[in-house]
C-alpha cells in the first residue's frame, strides 16, 4: 500500500476574507440600527404629507357673443395645508393651468411660501380671460352648458413641497393636483366634490 502523507500544517484564512466579513457585519449592524431609529422616529414624530386642494370657487362671468368669442371670469381658492405638529412646510414652483373645452385659458402661479406647523394658507386667484375664439363645435358646447346650467373647467398643476422630519432629514416631493371644477352659469355657484392632492 502506498504510504499516507500526514501534514500538521493548518489552513489559515486570508486576512482579506476576515476584513470583508468584518465590513459586512458593520454594515449589517448599521442598517439594523438605522431602521430602528427611523421606525422610532416615525412613531414619535408621526409625519404627515402636506397637501393642496380646491376649497371654493365662483364663476363670475361666463358668456359668448354672436361672433363666437367666449369671456370667462372666475375666482378659485386653493388651500395649502400642513398637518405636521413638529415641522413647517415650504411650497415652491406653484403653478396650475385652467382649461375649458381643451383650451388653456389661464395659468395660476404663486410665489414661494411657508406653512407653519398644524397650519394652512389660502391662495386666492381671480382669473379673467381674454376673449376666447371658439370653433362652431365649441360654440355648441357652450350653448349646451348655458342651457343645461352646467359648465366644467379643469385645473391641473403641481407644487414642490419640502419639510423636515425631525432628525430623519428633509423630505422633498411634488404635490400634484387635477381637479374638475363645475359651476352653474346662471348664478356662478360651485358644486364640485372635494378635490385635493391627498387622494393622488
Amino acid at each position: 500500500m502506498p504510504p499516507k502523507l500526514i501534514s500538521d500544517a493548518k489552513r489559515r484564512t486570508h486576512p482579506l476574507v476576515w476584513l470583508a466579513a468584518l465590513l459586512c457585519t458593520v454594515v449589517s449592524i448599521a442598517v439594523i440600527i438605522g431602521g430602528i431609529v427611523i421606525f422610532i422616529g416615525y412613531l414619535v414624530i408621526h409625519p404627515r404629507v402636506p397637501m393642496i386642494g380646491i376649497i371654493d370657487a365662483h364663476l363670475d362671468n361666463f358668456q359668448n357673443d354672436i361672433a363666437g368669442r367666449l369671456e370667462v371670469q372666475l375666482t378659485v381658492v386653493v388651500k395649502a395645508e400642513n398637518d405636521n405638529a413638529k415641522a413647517h412646510a415650504s411650497f415652491s414652483d406653484t403653478s396650475f393651468f385652467l382649461h375649458f373645452l381643451g383650451i388653456k385659458i389661464a395659468q395660476l402661479v404663486a410665489r414661494d411660501f411657508d406653512v407653519r406647523k398644524n397650519g394652512s394658507l389660502m391662495l386666492h386667484y381671480e382669473v379673467a380671460s381674454n376673449s376666447i375664439p371658439l370653433t362652431p363645435e365649441q360654440m355648441e358646447e357652450v350653448d349646451y352648458a348655458l342651457k343645461s346650467d352646467v359648465s366644467r373647467f379643469d385645473l391641473i398643476g403641481d407644487t414642490r413641497v419640502q419639510w423636515r422630519v425631525g432628525l430623519l432629514g428633509s423630505v422633498k416631493y411634488r404635490c400634484h393636483l387635477h381637479c374638475v371644477l363645475k359651476f352653474h352659469p346662471s348664478n356662478g355657484t360651485y358644486f364640485s366634490p372635494p378635490c385635493s392632492s391627498r387622494a393622488k
